[in-house]
């Protein structure tokens, strides 16, 4: 079965959502604003989920972390818990 590792942050609005892309776009490390602004408990790990495989995340995720390009900021990605930048490490 094929594995993705990713890493995400959660916030609670759409507009914050694009500020921290466009933090992590000019420069920022995705790591260090995941810990800072994250409402998920896996912003204190820089946001790093480990490794999963399809139907593990929600829907949402799944169609995102299967199919976008490794290493790119994708995003906002909006769930039930609210909205989420993601960044695909790996595929396989």
């Amino acid at each position: 079965m094929v594995q993705a590792t990713a890493r995400h942050l959660l916030v609670s609005t759409e507009e914050q959502c694009n500020e921290l892309k466009q933090q992590i776009e000019n420069g920022a490390e995705f790591g260090e604003i995941a810990k800072s602004y994250s409402s998920c408990p896996s912003g204190s790990q820089g946001g790093d989920l480990g490794s999963f495989g399809p139907g593990m995340m929600v829907k949402e995720f799944d169609e995102v972390v299967f199919n976008a390009p490794l290493n790119q900021v994708q995003g906002p990605v909006k769930t039930q818990f609210g909205y989420h930048l993601l960044e695909v490490t790996s595929r396989g």
